[in-house]
């Protein structure tokens, strides 16, 4: 008599355990790495952008601008178009919006995007942040960047 070659159903039941496992443990984690990719690429749009604003202040020999950052855009000389916002863990959307203020006191709206001091006669003019009260995955406010 020929003995056939298959698995049982028990050892496939097993694998099939085996591998539940192994994603359970695997897809929060997937998760948390997407998350901290979008805090990454936030952070680096944020160094973009002033960086932008600085070369502006370099060639406006000292002078920040006193709108919305619109003339950053104008004809993409320091920045072809905004960049976005992604604030994973909060209820904000991703967002290019620009919120401006005259004081350091209502910078942050929590609107998501960017926040920008244009008053000249605040000391800390020319400051740019996220618009953001909630903190990162690292408990770290995102207004403080």
């Amino acid at each position: 008599m020929l003995a056939r070659k298959a698995f049982t159903l028990i050892e496939l039941m097993i694998v099939v355990a085996i591998i539940g496992v192994l994603a359970a443990i695997a897809i929060p984690k997937f998760s948390s790495l997407v998350d901290k990719s979008k805090e990454g690429y936030t952070k680096g749009a944020l160094a973009t952008i002033r960086a932008a604003l600085s070369v502006y202040y370099a060639d406006n020999e000292g002078i920040y601008p006193a709108d919305d950052l619109a003339l950053l855009t104008v004809s993409g000389k320091y920045i072809p178009e905004f960049p976005l916002t992604k604030l994973p863990g909060t209820s904000h959307p991703n967002s290019r919006a620009i919120t401006t203020a005259a004081d350091m006191a209502s910078l942050i709206s929590d609107t998501a995007g960017w926040a920008y001091l244009n008053n000249r006669l605040d000391g800390n003019w020319g400051k740019l942040t996220v618009n953001c009260s909630h903190s990162d995955s690292g408990a770290i406010n995102w207004s403080t960047y």
